[in-house]
């Protein structure tokens, strides 16, 4: 152990190693191997399989304490240590003396139940799922070309820098509107807010994104909040979320009409690059200067078919001559061909005429014979022919029952040739029923 040496005053002066390596000591013995719980904070693993990470208190406090597990102990552990996590550390208590930091060297990890904020934060996406603010059909297709796009970050933070960059590389042409705001803090969340509802009432861009850089689940808190939640779900413009690293996944991430990994890549899919933009409008030129020299091409031909044709003008006056009499033909034999035409369709009137009036004349005459026929067949004469005869009462009354006569009566019998008058000797009725 360094001592610390007698200075010229008389007074201890520790040197920085000497002091360190004191405390270093003095900790060991005081925590030899203690057990201390908390959340889970700004957990990375390094290439070489050692674990770097803070501990906080659940129920929120400040203070945190920095974790060291290295890689022979973290290749023990039976879960994957992650963000928010509620876990107990076994370990002691000791001194980076390169910086002079307090840290906990950790020999031993047991999961002790998710964070707070983690179950927060698991509590609100599952409600604000049940809301359908996480829905795919609720996504909107970002613009393909767009003029100008917003940015809601905070103007000192790198992520602003890294999308200026990024489209100033990118797309020189697009212009960028800045909405400056915190992204971590308590005044975060109504900050963002208002940032999102600004861009949305001056409607000045195309698209918005919303970035800030990596972080802890406590420092990137503000992108969980509900109130922004609901205020990107919400946004008339279309926004792309490009919160943290990309293994950090926020509510807004969920929300926004696209995720980006990065602020970087945020900038990269809201606006399409100039190189690829050029290429389309070189291969666009191409095209119309193809289709341009095609259809010059066409109206050339045209125009020597038209002007061989004016070239010999006679031909055309002689097919101009053949056609006037042709004309002239048709028109002098038109009258002609209109008489023959009526005089064709007279007589083929007055052949249907006659011939109409031919039949009607054999309808009547067919008719008239079979009427005849029936008066005829109803004729007395033609039946008193046959050997019937007629009694009348000699006035011309018919007789028809027995009924009407009576001995000593005298009638008169009408025949076919001829009539006689007679007396009724005696009446025999028919026998009945």
């Amino acid at each position: 152990m360094i001592e610390p040496r007698e200075a010229a005053s008389g007074r201890r002066v520790w040197g920085v190693a000497g002091l360190l390596e004191a405390v270093s000591q003095s900790l060991a013995e005081r925590f030899s191997v203690v057990v201390v719980g908390g959340e889970i904070s700004g957990f990375t693993r390094a290439a070489s399989g050692h674990c770097y990470f803070g501990l906080k208190d659940a129920d929120g406090q400040a203070a945190s304490l920095r974790c060291a597990m290295f890689r022979r102990a973290a290749a023990l552990l039976d879960f994957a240590p992650g963000e928010g996590l509620r876990v107990e550390l076994r370990g002691r208590v000791a001194v980076y003396e390169p910086r002079g930091e307090l840290q906990f060297v950790v020999e031993a990890m047991r999961r002790a139940g998710a964070g707070t904020l983690y179950e927060q934060f698991l509590k609100l996406r599952a409600r604000l799922a049940a809301e359908g603010l996480f829905d795919a059909e609720a996504k909107r297709a970002l613009p393909s070309h767009p003029r100008r796009i917003g940015v809601v970050t905070s103007a000192a933070g790198a992520a602003l820098h890294d999308v200026l960059t990024a489209l100033a590389r990118r797309a020189p042409q697009v212009e960028v509107v800045v909405y400056p705001s915190p992204v971590q803090g308590v005044e975060a969340p109504p900050a963002l807010v208002r940032a999102l509802q600004t861009a949305n009432a001056r409607a000045e861009v195309d698209v918005l994104l919303l970035v800030r850089g990596g972080g802890s689940l406590e420092d990137l808190w503000a992108f969980n909040d509900e109130r922004v939640v609901r205020a990107v779900a919400s946004s008339a413009l279309p926004v792309v979320c490009g919160v943290g690293h990309e293994t950090d996944v926020t509510l807004c991430d969920l929300a926004a009409d696209l995720r980006a990994p990065t602020p970087t890549a945020a900038a990269e899919l809201a606006a399409p690059g100039r190189e690829a933009l050029l290429l389309q409008l070189a291969g666009l030129e191409r095209g119309l200067m193809l289709r341009t020299d095609h259809r010059l091409q066409t109206l050339a031909q045209r125009l020597d078919r038209l002007a061989l044709r004016l070239s010999r003008p006679s031909d055309a006056l002689a097919r101009q001559r053949r056609l006037l009499e042709l004309l002239a033909q048709r028109a002098a034999a038109a009258p002609r061909r209109r008489v023959e035409m009526q005089g064709q369709r007279l007589s083929h009137l007055e052949q249907r005429h006659e011939r109409a009036h031919r039949d009607i004349l054999a309808r009547q005459r067919t008719r008239l014979d079979a009427l005849e026929a029936r008066l005829k067949a109803l004729d007395p004469q033609h039946v008193l022919a046959r050997g019937y005869a007629w009694l009348d009462d000699g006035q011309g009354g018919a007789i028809t029952s027995v009924q009407a006569l009576q001995p000593g009566r005298e009638l008169r019998t009408v025949l076919a040739d001829g009539a006689a008058d007679m007396q009724v000797l005696r009446v025999r009725p028919l026998p009945q029923g």
